[in-house]
């Protein structure tokens, strides 16, 4: 080896080998898979759409505004509150970027419901409230609507050998965006009413996203004021900076390599979205004026997280060839033991992939 090789340049290899052996679209299915279909697609970590995969379901034919007041009422559920629809998300404020929270209050559910509506109709004004607690409220606090479900979506519990972890329901307007992040979980999304809209970009994309370690806050103060606040005792997360959407995000030497996935989930699509794959989510709301959706979380397996430690541990050794804490000589003979640099390369990539 003449040179060392810069961790930019590995990663550009990486990348450029990942998207060489990868579409950049998903599989659209007019079917359910079998569980051993499924698994594969786990195995291989890529995500696909079943459209109308869930048409006949009780809860796409019955939930609309009338039936789901009929059976929720008056009932107290979560409410998540936040000015502009941007709950977990990025905020600049006195010239600190701040991770910021949704203030969360109990309200009966016939006036959440009635207030997303007339906000998408432009009737009110004030922050924007969506439901989504997303800790397995559909079985909690609204159990009452469980029943139009299945409890389980049948080809990922015999796969993974395991129940869903969490059943989650979520309702909104289109002013709630959810921005770029992942979840350790394997998870089905169905939509109910209205559109959901996803940008995906896989595990692969780590070394673009910008992830930053941010104060954490919360909103909080009254419904015209809602502002940020500091967490006590402080704490910090971490925190993709990158917006697919901003231009300015992907002109980068890494990020312009990245082809983020586009899809848009009708009533009665289903989707499997793989653990650790990163996701911004928007929304429309349909001729109810609202957009419904659940989703099941299933704990994922090694599989896809062992790729994304091989892809740190192939980062971790080219940073140490490019800062010299690893001389050309040493990198050498250790690309007799373990493939060296370019091996590994297409190894992860191929790990990715397959």
């Amino acid at each position: 080896m003449s040179s060392a090789i810069t961790a930019e340049a590995a990663l550009v290899n990486l990348l450029n080998t990942y998207n060489d052996l990868n579409p950049a679209s998903l599989d659209i299915l007019d079917e359910e898979p079998s569980a051993l279909e499924f698994m594969r697609y786990v195995a291989r970590n890529r995500p696909f759409v079943i459209r109308k995969g869930a048409e006949d379901w009780k809860a796409c034919q019955r939930w609309d505004a009338e039936y789901l007041v009929q059976v929720m009422g008056n009932s107290n559920v979560n409410v998540a509150l936040t000015p502009h629809g941007n709950a977990d998300a990025v905020v600049e404020e006195e010239r600190e970027l701040l991770y910021v929270e949704p203030m969360e209050r109990q309200e009966p559910f016939e006036q959440v419901i009635d207030y997303i509506r007339r906000q998408e109709k432009g009737i009110c004004d004030g922050p924007v409230k969506y439901a989504q607690t997303q800790n397995d409220n559909l079985r909690d606090e609204y159990q009452d609507l469980f029943a139009d479900v299945p409890s389980s979506i049948s080809f990922a519990r015999i796969a993974l050998q395991k129940p869903p972890e969490a059943v989650n329901f979520w309702l909104g307007n289109h002013r709630s965006v959810t921005v770029m992040h992942k979840d350790n979980y394997e998870n089905i999304y169905v939509q109910i009413r209205g559109q959901k809209h996803f940008l995906l970009l896989p595990p692969i994309a780590a070394a673009c996203v910008q992830e930053r370690s941010l104060p954490l806050a919360r909103y909080s103060g009254g419904d015209e004021a809602l502002h940020p606040k500091l967490q006590e005792p402080p704490q910090c997360v971490p925190v993709p900076l990158l917006d697919p959407d901003d231009k300015n995000h992907m002109s980068g030497t890494l990020t312009s390599l990245l082809k983020p996935m586009s899809v848009t989930l009708n009533e009665g699509d289903m989707m499997y979205l793989p653990a650790m794959w990163y996701h911004k989510v928007s929304q429309s709301s349909g001729n109810e004026n609202f957009s419904c959706s659940i989703n099941y979380w299933f704990g994922m397996l090694p599989i896809p997280k062992l790729a994304v430690l091989i892809f740190f541990a192939g980062m971790t050794w080219t940073s140490a060839v490019s800062s010299g804490r690893v001389t050309a000589s040493s990198a050498s003979s250790r690309s007799t033991l373990q493939g060296g640099p370019r091996p590994m390369v297409a190894q992860t990539a191929t790990l990715l992939a397959e």
